[in-house]
């Protein structure tokens, strides 16, 4: 018994630990040990429903172990009770029967009111298509021109790795960081289009009520209106692979005036990243630059499945240095890279790397990683792949 005492007080005061870090590092006012209740008029209503039901279930299990336990004290055989002998009775039967349907009814139609504004994606201000990859998320602006890939911030995705010697608690927001956020407008409303490009993904962010499965060859759709500006954090939902853990949403609501400058200025960035893409796709590159490159293209991209010493994690993620691909002829290389290999966790960078991305890495996996093949590809080769 002492032991089993000493146990229970030494796990209480691990998961008190455990769980003081947690609110610490999210600097809430108090432990969250509910719901959010949000920052749009869905996810109020989803809290007032949790609460709501939630303390029906409270008055249900307060009614039935109370006179279960009345029962139990007062008719027990020490008192000299004996049991009733009848088979049944109609009237307990028929109210245990109509009080259930009628508290299910109760609960029914106000989380069928919500359920059906949730999915009312009618009348939206703005229409942001969401694609989930392995492991990152490409937003974009429907009908803005705008498009972008999200993916964790590079310092978190360097300082997960085993070895890494760097102290995670540096960084407040670990591994719920991005390098680049999805920016809202304040009060409009927003319609998103969820799919994937590879694997089942889930979008979801708590504080908007938004949680949506994004399917290959599917297009989901939810909505939202926020209330107030600030930033607001979520992560896929679903076990779409190695590092679905490392696959966070940001999402940052501004005043909608803000917005359209932001939107404004993305706009000419683009073009400006549209004119220097082409520059750099039609340009000679030399070796050392590429390799250069390729090795920036290669730590954001592929360390994660391929190891940074190119030793990969076989047999579901093989080895670079020696491998038949990246020693072999260079066209399948460009191939692979830019078209994935169906049946494996390869995907296909061809979407996500311009074409100069994809010449250097392939150089860069050739000459490096413990590979001298001392050939290397130009953009022009991608492009003709």
């Amino acid at each position: 018994m002492l032991n089993l005492s000493r146990w229970a007080a030494s796990s209480l005061a691990l998961v008190a630990g455990s769980w003081g870090s947690v609110v610490a590092a999210e600097e809430a006012h108090e432990a969250p040990l509910n719901l959010p209740v949000g920052v749009t008029d869905i996810s109020a209503q989803v809290y007032d429903l949790h609460m709501t039901i939630f303390y029906i279930c409270c008055a249900i299990a307060a009614a039935v172990f109370g006179v279960m336990f009345w029962s139990i004290f007062f008719h027990r055989k020490s008192r000299g009770a004996k049991a009733a002998n009848f088979h049944h009775s109609t009237a307990v039967e028929i109210v245990w029967t109509a009080v259930p349907l009628v508290i299910l009814v109760a609960m029914a139609i106000p989380a069928a009111k919500t359920l059906i504004a949730m999915e009312d994606t009618s009348e939206a201000d703005l229409t942001i298509k969401v694609t989930g990859y392995q492991w990152k998320w490409h937003y974009e602006y429907m009908g803005e021109d705008v498009e972008f890939f999200s993916s964790l911030n590079a310092e978190h995705n360097a300082a997960r790795r085993l070895d890494s010697g760097v102290d995670v608690n540096d960084y407040h927001w670990y591994l719920k960081d991005v390098d680049r956020e999805l920016v809202l407008p304040v009060g409009r409303k927003v319609r998103f289009l969820h799919t994937a490009a590879d694997v089942i993904h889930a979008w979801w962010v708590p504080d908007l009520a938004v949680k949506k499965d994004s399917i290959p060859g599917f297009i989901n759709e939810n909505w939202a209106v926020i209330n107030e500006p600030g930033v607001f954090r979520g992560k896929c939902a679903e076990l779409c692979g190695r590092d679905h853990g490392f696959m966070p949403v940001v999402v940052r609501a501004v005043p909608a005036e803000e917005f359209d400058a932001w939107l404004a200025d993305q706009q000419g960035a683009v073009a400006m990243a549209v004119e220097q893409q082409e520059t750099e796709d039609a340009a000679e590159w030399l070796m050392e630059d590429l390799i250069a490159r390729g090795e920036t293209v290669y730590n954001a991209n592929c360390v994660a499945c391929h190891q940074a010493n190119g030793q990969g994690l076989p047999p579901t993620f093989p080895a670079i240095t020696g491998s038949t691909v990246a020693t072999g002829p260079i066209v399948d290389h460009i191939d692979i890279i830019k078209n994935g290999k169906s049946g494996t966790a390869m995907a296909a960078y061809g979407a996500m790397l311009s074409d100069s991305d994809i010449a250097a890495v392939v150089t860069f996996q050739r000459n490096a990683l413990g590979n001298s093949v001392g050939d290397l590809a130009q953009p022009a080769d991608v492009a003709a792949n």
